[in-house]
């Protein structure tokens, strides 16, 4: 894995040096924190009147640049091409600042991931990085001159591939005693701490500042973020831009059993209590699996290594399930245990662990910020279609401490956490338009 400052480097000379936090964005003698002006060639200072000086219709996306940037940034990977592969170890994230003509207001931010599950795509969260880069820069060559300045966030772990806690930046943003406590015990899988690997790779040397990055409630007038669809209905409507009016709420459950097997031939299945087929018994799903509300209400195998090893008693099973409706989740919660229970007695197997591993609420975008959306699609003579996302991102978080919205673009067969994954220059044109021109009404409120 290459360091992270080696990463960055691809990005100049439009990037910024990282900053351990967001809180102290707002602190221009922090030497950390370098202005937009140091990628974008914005003058610090502008004078009003606000506003474009040229007309919208004069946004403008250097889509060759931008499809040249993800595909440099894609050889940062702990795989081979096609796949990318990028785990990166701390809840440092990266930031940079645009100041408006009056600094002093609460910004507006935007920004997405560019970590990577292993031997997966080039474009989740990275759209969102390189998209925002480049609408600022759009907005630079319209002329354009924002009130309240504009940030963005370039968050390093939204994924839980290392230390398996999604979004830990946005959750450490948005500000978790419980979580940053929890992280001074928290192991990879190879044993190796967080606080260990977040000081080994130089981010963090005492861990009593994990809480200085928490975020007050209205730190940001608003959050954006871009990203791909991460599913087929933008593409298979034609539909140019997905506008998100809500974030599922995640619940992921670990569900165990403990059961006897025996000699291949010798033991009939009559006397036995299969593990694996307890697992596959989920037949009491029906009715969760048939709610079109929700994305995932199942209980599905996760074979770990032990349980095939010889003389293993226990297997585990993992349930995701998702929904806005928190209350309905929770319902759809409660029916798998009472499920679990029932296959337990069933199988004459022993139901050792239910554990809900998170269970997060759902996170509703602000109607003044949809409004900014669907007005700047409709501005652009672009297809929209209001929508719900089904995939947790960072905004899922940053909507605690932020009014939030979300812009979706369409991408090939639905396809992402995996090396097919694509956004064509098109679309992520524009997305980057319409992220812009989002941004830029935001800014002027």
């Amino acid at each position: 894995m290459l360091p992270l400052l080696q990463l960055i480097a691809l990005l100049l000379p439009f990037i910024f040096i990282s900053s351990f936090s967001a809180a102290l964005a707002h602190n221009h003698d922090d030497p950390a924190i370098r202005t937009m002006e140091a990628f974008s060639g914005y003058p610090v200072h502008e004078p009003s009147p606000h506003g474009f000086s040229n007309p919208i219709t004069s946004l403008s996306v250097d889509a060759d640049t931008l499809v040249k940037q993800i595909e440099e940034l894609s050889t940062f990977s702990d795989s081979p091409a096609p796949s990318v592969t990028r785990i990166l170890y701390t809840e440092k994230d990266v930031l940079a600042r645009r100041d408006g003509s009056e600094p002093d207001l609460p910004a507006v931010a935007t920004g997405s991931h560019a970590d990577a599950i292993p031997f997966s795509g080039k474009y989740d969260g990275v759209v969102g990085v390189l998209g925002a880069l480049e609408a600022i820069n759009v907005l630079k060559r319209s002329g354009f001159k924002p009130k309240r300045s504009l940030e963005i966030i370039f968050f390093t772990s939204e994924e839980p591939t290392r230390f398996g806690i999604s979004c830990l930046g946005s959750r450490l943003l948005a500000g978790s005693d419980a979580l940053a406590k929890a992280l001074e015990t928290t192991v990879d899988g190879q044993n190796i701490s967080f606080i260990s690997a977040a000081s080994s790779a130089g981010y963090l040397t005492d861990p009593a500042r994990i809480s200085t990055v928490f975020l007050k409630k209205g730190s940001y007038s608003a959050f954006l973020e871009l990203h791909i669809e991460q599913g087929p209905i933008l593409e298979e409507e034609g539909i140019s831009i997905g506008v998100v009016t809500a974030i599922a709420a995640p619940a992921s459950l670990k569900v165990e059993f403990e059961g006897t097997g025996g000699h291949a031939g010798a033991v009939l299945m009559p006397y036995r209590a299969p593990l694996l087929l307890s697992q596959f018994d989920n037949e009491n799903f029906d009715a969760s699996r048939n709610d079109a509300g929700l994305a995932a209400a199942e209980l599905a195998l996760a074979v770990e290594k032990h349980v095939l090893d010889s003389g293993s008693i226990d297997t585990v099973g993992t349930v995701d399930t998702r929904d806005i409706d928190e209350e309905r989740r929770n319902i759809v919660i409660k029916k798998i245990h009472e499920s679990a229970n029932e296959i337990s007695k069933r199988r004459q197997v022993k139901l050792s662990e239910f554990k809900i591993i998170n269970q997060d609420p759902p996170a509703h975008s602000d109607k003044s910020i949809v409004e900014a959306m669907v007005s700047a699609a409709k501005d652009l003579n672009l297809s929209h279609k209001l929508m719900i996302s089904r995939a947790y991102h960072d905004s899922l978080f940053m909507a605690r401490v932020s009014p939030m919205g979300m812009i979706f673009i369409p991408c090939y067969k639905g396809y992402s956490h995996k090396p097919e994954e694509f956004a064509s220059p098109m679309d992520m044109s524009n997305g980057v338009k319409v992220l812009a021109l989002t941004l830029a009404k935001l800014s002027l409120q």
